[in-house]
């Protein structure tokens, strides 16, 4: 499995390198205030992409925390009543049991 992921990822790269090779022209972005900004297509793409995903990874983290805590109160829960039932559970010793005649 390992190998037909690195020929994947050796695949896309070399897709992704010929794309890169490919749009080398020079783009402008106009941004508000007369702001301007001018690079290599690929360049752009690339920052921008990087952009995105810290923007995603940065909006999903506080909600992976969260979940990160409650499943510790969950596990912390489910530990307290475990030890709970194997209290309940353990049967007396035989010698206290009262014999029925």
């Amino acid at each position: 499995m390992k190998f037909v992921s690195t020929i994947v990822g050796l695949v896309l790269f070399i897709l992704f390198f010929g794309f890169a090779l490919k749009n080398t022209q020079a783009v402008d972005l106009h941004f508000f205030l007369n702001y301007e900004l001018r690079g290599p297509l690929v360049l752009m793409l690339l920052a921008f992409f990087v952009a995105g995903a810290a923007l995603g990874i940065l909006a999903v983290t506080p909600t992976v925390f969260r979940q990160r805590r409650e499943r510790t109160r969950q596990q912390d829960a489910i530990e307290a009543l475990q030890g709970g039932a194997k209290a309940v559970a353990t049967p007396p010793p035989p010698d206290s049991v009262p014999t029925q005649r």
